[in-house]
């Protein structure tokens, strides 16, 4: 009997511990409006920006730090995408929440940006303050932002590329 209640423990949790890594999709129902960008500590690529000023453009946020394997695994999506919308309103903001102490040093963020391609705007949270705002968990985590401000889609994870581009080409019209 303790054998058995000890193997379906383990299965529950080996399942809890597979879907917690599970990358996931939803669409915002709440239509709650995007967090402004706080605590940035330096801005990359870009002058200082907030959502006030971005509204009327559709936004996508991407949370990620460059020591982070599955956010790099994101970053040629995110180049390709900025580069293939930007003239068309969408506004790409990557916003860099360090995971360990040497991610927090501007120049190693520096060197990611030029290392990847980055060349629209990354935003360096070393205080968690965004992060925090958006309530996100996950590296690496994207939100897309409508035009009226509003948080309209977000995944968490690698994958369903094809949905986030669907969704963003939906809200650029």
């Amino acid at each position: 009997m303790t054998s058995l209640r000890s193997t379906s423990r383990r299965r529950a949790l080996m399942a809890l511990s597979l879907t917690a890594m599970a990358p996931f999709s939803r669409a915002a129902g709440s239509s709650r409006p995007a967090p402004e960008f706080a605590g940035i500590t330096a801005w990359l690529n870009s002058p200082p920006l907030t959502m006030a000023a971005l509204r009327g453009q559709v936004v996508m946020v991407d949370f990620w730090t460059y020591g982070c394997i599955n956010c790099v695994h994101v970053l040629p999506h995110l180049v390709e995408w900025h580069e293939k919308y930007k003239e068309r309103g969408l506004v790409l903001v990557g916003v860099h929440t360090p995971e360990f102490a040497f991610e927090h040093d501007t120049a190693n963020v520096k060197k990611a940006i030029q290392r990847h391609g980055i060349r629209y705007a990354v935003a360096q949270d070393n205080k968690f303050a965004t992060w925090s705002a958006y309530q996100n968990r996950y590296w690496p985590t994207l939100y897309l932002v409508d035009r009226s401000g509003a948080l309209s889609f977000s995944h968490a994870g690698e994958g369903a590329y094809d949905e986030i581009e669907r969704t963003l080409q939906r809200l650029l019209g």
